[in-house]
């Protein structure tokens, strides 16, 4: 469930940063507050709500709301541990005995082979 929704998460990511880039620039903000033909823009009317102005408030607030979600659930799942810090706890438990030579290299030692049973003697004829 946690990667489906970051999977979700990723494609509006990307859906919301091709909408923004594909609108157009206003001219306004505060670069249209310092001069003089920047009243208009101020006190003028609403500019028309676009396809892309409308998909981009949709676009984050999925955004937000997936991103809320995956911190709810990523909260839950810091208690279990992952493969990797089990595989550290088992490495930790298995101390190698004080005085062994340890593996150069970083192989790992050989398994202790086991010993096979002594031949049975023949019979002479």
């Amino acid at each position: 469930m946690f990667g489906l929704i970051l999977t979700l998460l990723i494609i509006d990511a990307l859906l919301l940063s091709v909408v923004v880039l594909l609108q157009a620039g206003q001219g306004g903000g505060l670069a249209a507050m310092g001069g003089g033909g920047g009243t208009e823009s101020f006190v003028g009317g609403r500019q028309a709500v676009t396809i892309l102005t409308r998909s981009t408030w949709w676009l984050g607030g999925i955004f937000l709301a997936l991103s809320l979600i995956l911190t709810v659930m990523s909260a839950g799942r810091s208690t279990a541990t992952s493969d990797v810090e089990r595989l550290l706890q088992q490495q930790q438990q298995q101390a190698p005995v004080p005085g062994s030579p340890l593996p150069l290299g970083g192989t790992e030692p050989a398994p202790a082979a086991e010993t096979p049973a002594a031949p049975q003697p023949q019979p002479q004829p």
